[in-house]
């Protein structure tokens, strides 16, 4: 079968839906390796088939004996403020028709042949945002294909070794598996030129630097910043023939034009334009650009008992993934639904949140004037599919007391007004201009449908575009500062990575993010003493669904009133290092004599305790009081929740059962302070002591190696990942001596498990007669006194006469992957985990003083992400191992033994 054919059939059958030409196009540039930089593809034309079409690309390449040439993962980025993830919803249709339509049991066999072994799960499909953030199956089985879909913010962080709510365990392994042997598409593009570019730059330093696995970067956008790029043209003739794309591109969207004599008159004009589709039984959405604009419109809609919705991005990760699963108001502008939709007339109120990856199609629409990318995004979420006849009113403040600036007018004037106006109020007025020259229709309204849109001038719509932010340059100083993960804490020429995700922009303001947890309140300073903060958000790490963000002036704003009710609270600040400092509620509240904030909030985190208050839909509102009968909406950490609605940690009070299956990670004892000092403790039944911490297996935030649930002897385990490691080079296509190396360290890795007081802590009784690997953990492990088994097995390999039969080369990159296989040695050990009770301290500083300078060789000649790639092979290897039960794996090795 030709690939033509071969797509369009099997395109077909796995999405439901007959293939634009431009899908077979990109299809066919996919076979041959091509990956084009941009794909310019209008809103509605289904720009996330290009997961889709990756996924028949890589089953087309494999077939033809091309496995190990084409990307095994595809990383699929949304702008940060997005809500619904359409695209995650796509992917998930395509696995469930791979699994049930016997047409496609082909292409089910291809993608399980190149899985590690057998397994039923041949795709793996993880969300890095939201309530159900990071699965972890992307990282379970590195051979099997992969679909990874996540935020500038989460994928972004984890690319350049500095993870949002990852510990610096899983920091290296994330930007290896992340930066190599992927394809990474940026969807809307033009919305974050600082990441785009940043892109750019770690594809250069990949190939500069010669990385075997480099990944490949491609713009996906509808309104391109780059649109006179030779390679833009993917949108053919054809395509604007084909019925569908026709009825979408011609989409009926009348526009017309209110003008305001000042921006204060706005949410007043808005309303009143609302008023005339009360009656309506429609699904309007409202698009307005500040925050408080739109808090004051839906408070006037809802006094006047009007059905509506607002979706912000300072909304609390849970709610605002809610709103698509279990809000009918929601579900009136969704082509599909879990739920009933809401009957009658209903609004949706929106900030940016909404323009950007939500599959949303309203009626009608009011809106304020934004920069013309945003506008365009805003049009695309009303009738979108060309299904009807839309209304568009754009609410705008008069330029120079016109209603709207003629177009030459306005190009005159701006060049004598550029330097006095700021950049996105120009961008306003520019974007007000070309609207005004848009076709228009016989109601006298303009045509604003895409087809229209796409008339606008290359050059004066890139005019018209928000402001380009200032777009910081990445160096290979700073990528090399960025993965040195074992340095916690700040560190000089180590900025945070924040401003190279998102540029610097001077009209954009700071934000903080806000959480509630439990610990705040539980953990008081001498209990601190035992159980610091940091080690605690590390086994517990913030995730999306609890965060909420705003403004750092709004966020300070609430906190004042917060502290005017709760002056004595206690909240945890964690700064854009990641450190925490307890502070009173007070002291970061109090203001100079200028009436300045003396602590600096901006890009921080504020962790309150429940009693704090101040949650109100999602939203923070300083002035909302604690109530006991609301307490477990606020520390909803343990909502962390796989996709089938599983908890993936949780906390437990002395005796209460756990969830089967979870394993201990921390038991924390509320009376070891007065235990300590030799205080009598209150025995009562009644009062709580022990507070139990577990995870679920595989599911974790480490990176997978403790995921046994059953004893495994030492030599199994070492045997059983020296296996996994030969059968995952094999399926990788990795090349010698790198696949040598990978499967010697796993055969060694663990060595250093054979100490008196590693088999202790984990309760082995029976040690030395027998040598565990895994415990199980049935019970919290006991202290190690900072001893590392990885320190250990360093030291024990060079017992090992195999070892020493190595080239020198060869035994460099063993070491240093054994060294590495928990997150340390990046670049060294910490000081108080540098000995080992089995040698002498002389002989464990020479081996300890070694680890930095091999790391720098190795990183020199691999690669930043090469050499994290390579490091979590070892890791996937090993936690593979810890999963398996007696010898399944070895049913699946053959001839690869």
């Amino acid at each position: 079968m030709i690939y033509s054919d071969f797509f369009a059939k099997n395109f077909s059958l796995v999405t439901g839906n007959s293939p634009f030409p431009w899908q077979e196009k990109l299809f066919s540039e996919f076979t041959k390796n091509a990956f084009r930089r941009t794909c310019p593809i209008p809103t509605g034309l289904g720009k996330t088939s290009v997961i889709a079409i990756w996924l028949l690309a890589l089953v087309y390449q494999a077939r033809e004996g091309q496995k190990n040439d084409f990307p095994r993962k595809i990383v699929y980025v949304v702008n940060r403020r997005t809500v619904v993830d359409q695209a995650t919803r796509e992917i998930e249709k395509i696995r469930e028709s791979l699994t049930k339509n016997p047409e496609l049991h082909s292409i089910k066999e291809v993608l399980q042949s190149l899985s590690l072994n057998a397994s039923p799960e041949f795709l793996s499909i993880s969300t890095l945002r939201g309530q159900f953030a990071d699965n972890g199956e992307w990282r379970e089985d590195p051979a099997r294909p992969a679909v990874i879909i996540g935020t500038v913010d989460m994928i972004g962080s984890r690319l350049l070794f500095s993870g949002y709510g990852c510990g610096f365990k899983t920091k290296p392994l994330n930007a290896g598996f992340l930066g190599q042997d992927t394809l990474l598409v940026h969807d809307e593009a033009h919305l974050e030129p600082a990441f785009q570019e940043l892109l750019h730059s770690i594809e250069f330093e990949q190939k500069s630097c010669g990385e075997f696995r480099h990944f490949h970067v491609m713009e996906l956008t509808a309104t391109s910043r780059t649109a006179n790029k030779s390679d833009d043209s993917l949108l053919t003739d054809d395509d604007r023939k084909h019925p569908i794309v026709k009825k979408r591109i011609e989409a009926k969207k009348g526009l017309q034009f209110h003008p305001i004599m000042e921006r204060k008159g706005t949410v007043d004009k808005v309303i009143r334009l609302a008023e005339q589709y009360f009656e309506s039984q429609k699904a309007i959405l409202i698009f307005l650009h500040r925050l408080e604009d739109v808090e004051k419109v839906v408070l006037n809609l809802r006094n006047k008992k009007i059905r509506t919705e607002t979706l912000t991005g300072t909304m609390r990760g849970l709610e605002r993934d809610r709103l698509a699963s279990a809000n009918p108001i929601f579900a009136r502008f969704l082509p599909e639904s879990q739920i009933a939709p809401q009957s009658g007339t209903v609004f949706l109120v929106c900030t940016s949140a909404g323009e950007v990856g939500v599959n949303i199609s309203a009626d009608h629409m009011i809106c304020d004037l934004t920069p013309l990318d945003s506008m365009i995004q805003r049009f695309g979420r009303v009738n979108r599919f060309g299904e009807g006849e839309a209304i568009i009113d754009i609410v705008h403040v008069k330029h120079d007391g016109k209603d709207v600036a003629p177009a030459e007018e306005a190009e005159s004037e701006s060049e004598e007004k550029t330097d006095k106006r700021p950049p996105y109020d120009l961008a306003c007025e520019r974007t007000l201009s070309l609207l005004a020259r848009l076709p228009a229709r016989a109601d006298a309204r303009l045509n604003a449908s895409p087809i229209a849109l796409s008339s606008i001038p290359p050059a004066d719509r890139l005019d018209a575009y928000a402001p380009h932010p200032i777009i910081l340059q990445a160096s290979d100083i700073l990528f090399d500062q960025w993965s040195l993960t074992t340095v916690k804490g700040k560190m000089p020429g180590r900025p945070p990575v924040a401003d190279w995700l998102h540029g610097v922009a001077e009209w954009v303001p700071p934000e903080t993010h806000v959480a509630w947890r439990t610990e705040v309140s539980i953990l008081t300073p001498d209990l601190l003493d035992y159980y610091p903060a940091n080690e605690i958000l590390e086994d517990y790490p913030l995730k999306p669904h609890e965060l909420l963000r705003d403004r750092s002036d709004r966020i300070f704003a609430h906190l004042e009133k917060i502290a005017k009710r709760e002056p004595e609270l206690t909240v945890w600040l964690v700064d854009t290092a990641g450190q925490v400092s307890i502070v009173s509620i007070k002291e970061i509240t109090r203001r100079d004599k200028q009436k300045k904030a003396i602590v600096n909030l901006d890009n921080c985190t504020i962790l309150l305790p429940p009693a704090a208050g101040s949650l109100e839909n999602g939203l923070l509102n300083g002035e909302t009081p604690f109530k006991e009968e609301q307490a477990s909406q606020y520390d909803v950490a343990d909502l962390w929740l796989d996709d089938k609605g599983n908890p993936r940690r949780g906390r437990s009070w002395d005796d209460d059962k756990i969830s089967q299956g979870m394993r201990f990670i921390r038991i924390i004892d509320t009376n070891k302070a007065q235990d300590e000092e030799g205080e009598v403790t209150d025995a009562s039944p009644s009062r709580r002591r022990y507070w139990n911490w577990y995870v679920r297996p595989r599911f974790a935030d480490d990176d997978g190696s403790h995921t046994s649930q059953i004893k495994q002897e030492l030599s199994n385990h070492l045997q059983l990942a020296e296996k996994s490691a030969k059968l995952l080079a094999d399926r990788l296509g990795l090349d010698e001596p790198e696949a040598m190396a990978v499967c010697l360290a796993t055969r060694w890795h663990d060595l250093g498990k054979n100490r008196s007081i590693w088999q202790r802590s984990i309760g082995n009784r029976d040690y030395p007669a027998i040598i565990l690997a895994k415990s199980g953990r049935e019970k919290a492990p006991l202290p190690l006194n900072h001893y590392r088994h990885e320190l250990g097995s360093l030291m024990d390999v060079h017992k090992d006469p195999d070892f020493h039969k190595l080239d020198s080369n060869v035994q460099d990159l063993v070491l240093h992957l054994i060294a590495t296989h928990h997150g340390r040695g990046r670049p060294h050990f910490p000081e108080e985990e540098t000995y080992d009770p089995n040698h002498e301290d002389l002989r464990c500083q020479i081996v300890v003083s070694e680890i930095p300078r091999r790391f720098g060789r190795l990183q020199r000649k691999y690669g930043r992400w090469g050499l994290a790639y390579l490091e979590s092979l070892v890791r996937a290897a090993d936690a593979i191992a810890s999963r398996q039960i007696g010898d399944t794996i070895d049913s699946n090795l053959g001839d690869n033994q």
